[in-house]
């Protein structure tokens, strides 16, 4: 292409003066769409340059097609902020979608914080009070714990217990139990990163007592057992209780710290969730301190929540490393109001994740025929199956829960097609592909986004 075309490329000046770059400076700032337009004059240069511009070169034509690319540039940035969508993936405590979705209460508590609130001062006595002291006592009542901290993640709350009990000495775990999970967290480069050594014990699928007791020296501090998380080992495994590793750590004046992930707070065995005691049931077996999340089964935001034996809670409460990790107003608000429902025997009607548990199969399968009705398909086809929804987020992956599915396809359009046409409607609509259809499960679905979702299933049409 002759360079002389370069002329004709545009000025940043000449961009920032048109109609599309006006109304972008009320959105995104003067300064924003200033950079934005620097990129696209560059790269349309550039591509002139490079012979690789094959569109019109007249100067009406490269002043659209850059007005163009600033319009989509803009918008591609505003689609990466954070924005509300419509899980229909079936997977309850998605990770990709932020997890367990937070209560009518803990929305409102949130609102009430985000001003100024009594974080840690004492409206009665009018003196200095302590963060988190309500949502402490929450914990301690519910699953019967002598002391309770909250930190912001659960990764937060092992490498404070790992720093504070076993820094500088060394920390038995079964080689079964070095998993690594969402993001990149591996427990090895967390123990790694407290000051502890590690040392593994067993096999990847059966560890013993005996192998925990030979292990033991003057340098042992502490024995961890950690939540399998999203896998679980089948067959021919097995692991000692709980409760024994309690007692040899005790005989040997030892800790035992148990990492519990998901931090059941209520039996839901009987909606289908398998393999996940609650931590009342574990605490009865005797371990010093055991860590939880507080974005999965319990429901409310994300969080490390610790509970155990006092003097253990006070240890780690005083070590200066607390100070890094303690949590803010916002999300102590959450869980607050979201324990206060546990509290009062109202998680199944209050907490999302459990009401979405609790839905039996034939309560789907109502709400799937609704948003049928409403669509009256023609182009699209959409038909009712039986399926299993999951729990996510590290949780009970052995666990079935039965479901019921829309199955979405189209006499034109692939699935591929129609996942992507659903994702990009507003609010984005997130569904699984299989055997090349497009599936919706209702079951994490509100009732509050139905009509969201059946406009959505009506653009397909087109």
């Amino acid at each position: 292409m002759p360079i002389s075309n370069l002329r004709h490329v545009p000025s940043v000046d000449q961009l920032l003066r048109t109609d599309a770059a006006r109304q972008l400076r009320e959105t995104v700032g003067l300064r924003r769409v200033t950079a934005i337009a620097r990129a696209v004059t560059n790269d349309i240069r550039s591509s002139i340059r490079e012979n690789l511009h094959e569109n019109d070169h007249s100067p009406e034509a490269l002043l659209a097609e850059a007005v163009l690319r600033i319009e989509r540039t803009a918008q591609r940035e505003s689609e990466t902020g954070i924005k509300e969508v419509i899980n229909a993936t079936g997977v309850l405590l998605h990770t990709n979608l932020g997890r367990a979705p937070l209560s009518l209460a803990a929305r409102a508590a949130i609102q009430e914080a985000a001003g100024y609130c009594n974080l840690e001062y004492d409206v009665t006595t009018g003196t200095r009070g302590k963060r988190g002291a309500r949502v402490e006592s929450l914990l301690k009542d519910v699953t019967g714990a002598e002391a309770a901290l909250v930190v912001n993640n659960c990764a937060a709350a092992a490498l404070l217990i790992l720093t504070v009990l076993a820094r500088d000495g060394e920390t038995i775990v079964s080689r079964g139990e070095l998993v690594e999970i969402g993001g990149d967290f591996r427990v090895p480069d967390v123990m790694a990163s407290s000051g502890t050594r590690m040392v593994e014990v067993g096999t990847t699928n059966r560890t013993h007592l005996e192998d925990y007791r030979r292990a033991i020296n003057v340098n042992t501090r502490l024995i961890m057992r950690v939540h399998p998380s999203n896998y679980r080992i089948v067959g021919f495994a097995s692991s000692p209780e709980l409760s024994e590793l309690a007692a040899l750590a005790h005989q040997n004046d030892l800790l035992l710290y148990e990492d519990a992930g998901s931090g059941q707070l209520n039996d839901l065995r009987e909606y289908g969730v398998v393999d996940e005691p609650t931590v009342a049931e574990l605490l009865a077996q005797g371990p010093d301190v055991i860590s939880f999340s507080g974005d999965t089964l319990l429901g409310s935001a994300q969080a490390g929540l610790i509970v155990g034996k006092k003097p253990i809670v006070d240890q780690l409460r005083k070590h200066p490393l607390y100070r890094a990790l303690r949590s803010d107003k916002l999300r102590l608000a959450a869980l607050e109001a979201t324990l206060l429902a546990y509290q009062r025997d109202k998680a199944s009607s209050e907490v999302p994740v459990i009401q979405m548990l609790s839905l039996t199969a034939d309560e789907v399968e109502q709400r799937a025929r609704t948003v049928i009705e409403e669509v009256s398909p023609t182009t699209i086809q959409l038909a009712i199956e039986r399926g299993d929804s999951a729990l996510g987020g590290g949780t009970a992956p052995t666990s079935k829960i039965k479901s019921v599915v829309i199955a979405v396809t189209h006499l034109r359009k692939s699935a591929s097609e129609l996942e992507q046409q659903l994702r990009k409607s507003s609010p984005p609509v997130v569904a699984r592909i299989a055997e090349g259809r497009v599936l919706l499960d209702l079951r994490t679905v509100p009732n509050k986004d139905l009509p969201a979702l059946v406009e959505a299933l009506k653009s397909l049409e087109k």
